[in-house]
């Protein structure tokens, strides 16, 4: 059998096995909490027990029991956090294990083709709402978070976490709505917040006739790995920015392709 030997520590094939299951679960994890306020404590309690497993390696032991202690009333604290993300994996691998009709990639694979089907119906209910601003020049300015996190914004506005739909984007950003000066906030196939606040870039890159809109688009992508989508006022035109840069006035096709690849995980 072929062995490797890290410090004290001897790996083979089952060690190796046993890491890739680890990986799994912990990606499986990871899905689970994407997108929430709780991945922060999930990559924290992740940080902890990496250094717990590098202290045991090198020896130090007043490090590592104190950090044992963390990990040990971690795992506690993460199912108290976690509860309902818990619950609901559970019920899956449930469903899964008495039931003939699949195994766990069976269930996997589902809740794949599912998301996808449902990015497909986000797409196209985008889609009719930013072709619609742009027809009718109506103001609209769309941001896009694939792990979307609170501390991100100065004024977060009006909670919504409801379901993307043209309907619901075209209510926001009516004249008459309050919400419509500000940005709606998406992330993981829904409408986070509404009427939100964003910084204004202040680099000199800045086209000069760019709006507040687009100015608050640059600005929370200077600083996020957001994707923001603009519809001018004044003329219609669509644009969008990516890493603090932006493009204006872009084709049907072009939009079609941004919002494509903002909803996709």
């Amino acid at each position: 059998m072929m062995v490797f030997k890290i410090f004290t520590y001897e790996i083979g094939i089952i060690e190796v096995i046993d890491l890739i299951f680890v990986l799994i679960l912990l990606y499986q994890l990871y899905r689970l909490v994407k997108g929430t306020l709780g991945i922060n404590i999930f990559f924290g309690m992740l940080i902890i027990y990496f250094a717990y497993i590098v202290a045991r390696i090198l020896k130090l032991e007043v490090l590592s029991g104190i950090l044992g202690q963390f990990v040990n009333a971690g795992v506690i604290a993460l199912l108290i956090v976690f509860q309902p993300e818990v619950r609901r994996f559970l019920l899956q691998i449930g469903k899964a294990g008495v039931s003939d009709r699949g195994n766990l990639f069976d269930l996997f694979r589902k809740r794949n083709q599912k998301r996808s089907q449902q990015q497909e119906q986000d797409i196209m209910e985008i889609n009719n709402a930013v072709q619609h601003f742009s027809d009718t020049k109506t103001g609209a300015l769309l941001v896009f978070f694939s792990a979307f996190k609170l501390h991100d914004l100065n004024n977060a506005g009006v909670k919504i976490n409801g379901d993307i739909s043209a309907k619901l984007l075209e209510s926001i950003f009516v004249k008459t709505s309050p919400l419509h000066d500000g940005a709606v906030i998406i992330s993981r196939n829904k409408i986070v917040f509404a009427g939100t606040v964003l910084p204004l870039s202040e680099s000199a890159d800045v086209p000069g006739r760019a709006g507040l809109r687009h100015r608050a688009a640059i600005g929370i992508t200077e600083h996020t790995d957001a994707i923001a989508l603009i519809v001018s006022e004044e003329t219609g035109y669509i644009s969008y920015t990516i890493d603090g840069k932006i493009k204006t006035n872009i084709s049907e096709d072009e939009m079609r392709a941004i919002i494509r690849e903002a909803v996709k995980e």
